[in-house]
């Protein structure tokens, strides 16, 4: 009997301890509507070269991925040799950025931003290192899977990595703002 009132008494307080955190986080949990800028830029030392501002609206804890797909087909040309001669072909290589965000939040004033970013390009070596390749288009890709904290206005920038072929920076800055 004792052990009976005592296992009762036990799921009652384990049940009143779990209701005010089951309230909390269906707050934590309600959709709210967010603003968020990314911008992609490229720096040479300390001059910036390009910056390309992408803007996309995320419903925060949707539990669904905002996605932009933005790009172009580049023919990049190649010989085909046959019986009669040489005969010029062309490939396509796609090129542009892929976006794809999810927002959870605010917890103590935090979103938690998951972006999912490919940025591809073509980029010539001017200066061409090996005389055969001088001039000849090089395809760059930019891949970067982060889960970051921002505040409600804040910046913050998530990426740098360094392109191994020109010696240019990619930085990836990423902007929140509630829409209200």
């Amino acid at each position: 009997m004792k052990r009976t009132v005592a296992l009762i008494g036990s799921i009652v307080l384990l049940a009143a301890l779990a209701a005010p955190a089951v309230a909390v986080a269906q707050e934590k949990l309600s959709m709210t509507a967010l603003k968020v800028q990314l911008v992609v830029s490229r720096h040479s030392g300390d001059k910036k070269i390009s910056s390309m501002p992408y803007t996309l609206w995320v419903t925060a804890n949707e539990k669904r991925m905002t996605s932009v797909r933005m790009g172009v087909q580049v023919p990049v040309p190649s010989t085909m040799i046959t019986k009669e001669g040489t005969v010029p072909t062309f490939n396509y290589r796609d090129v542009g950025t892929n976006i794809d965000i999810q927002a959870q939040g605010p917890v103590d004033g935090l979103y938690n931003l998951e972006i999912k970013l490919t940025d591809s390009s073509i980029g010539f070596d001017a200066k061409g290192t090996e005389p055969a390749l001088k001039g000849v288009p090089a395809f760059r890709n930019f891949t970067s899977n982060f889960s970051i904290l921002v505040r409600d206005g804040q910046t913050a920038q998530y990426a740098s990595a360094t392109d191994p072929l020109t010696g240019e920076t990619v930085r990836v800055e990423a902007t929140v703002n509630v829409l209200k």
